[in-house]
């Protein structure tokens, strides 16, 4: 079985089989370890019972991808496992390949993606004008975390492991205020 695990959010995403839990907390690193657990055993499984871990690397939180990045290769060292990363724009894609995908960054720009263009940021001006070109825009809703154990699926049949790495966009709050 395949365990997805989301941390780029506010809150945790699992996902395992068809069994999907979102689990508000209030930090991600104190409950990851054992929500996950918790959520492994109300599946009626056991850890030797994963064949590999999804885990997603972004675009979102940078703390929490970074989190969820570092619990995930853990498990997978442990469990001798492959780690696999999905991005947002993955899943978003997944469910509508023939969109464009827009994410709200909070910080007045927009996370974009589509089948030909490449993950980068985009301000409302260039946005407006670019997601013309495809016939959908979506990333305004939630996406579908389930998507996930298919990606991984393809990935590894695919031999497209390579290691699981944030996915950074633009510089972090630090990085562009160094110096000042």
């Amino acid at each position: 079985m395949i365990l997805i695990i989301n941390t780029s959010g506010k809150d945790l995403e699992f996902v395992l089989g068809d069994k999907y839990k979102s689990v508000v907390v209030e930090k991600q690193s104190v409950a990851l370890p054992a929500q996950c657990e918790k959520f492994i055993a109300e599946c009626g499984t056991t850890w030797r019972d994963i064949s590999a871990i999804g885990i997603v690397v972004g675009p979102g939180s940078f703390t929490g991808i970074r989190l969820g990045i570092a619990y995930a290769k853990g498990l997978g060292l442990g469990l001798n496992i492959p780690v696999v990363g999905i991005s947002v724009f993955d899943l978003y894609l997944a469910a509508t390949p023939d969109a464009f995908v827009a994410i709200d960054s909070g910080r007045g720009d927009f996370f974009v993606a589509a089948n030909g263009l490449p993950p980068q940021t985009m301000g409302i001006e260039e946005l407006e004008v670019k997601q013309m070109e495809w016939p959908r825009t979506v990333g305004h809703k939630p996406f579908d975390l389930k998507l996930g154990v298919g990606i991984v699926e393809q990935k590894i049949a695919s031999g497209d492991l390579e290691p699981a790495v944030p996915m950074y966009l633009r510089p972090s709050y630090a990085e562009e205020n160094k110096g000042k």
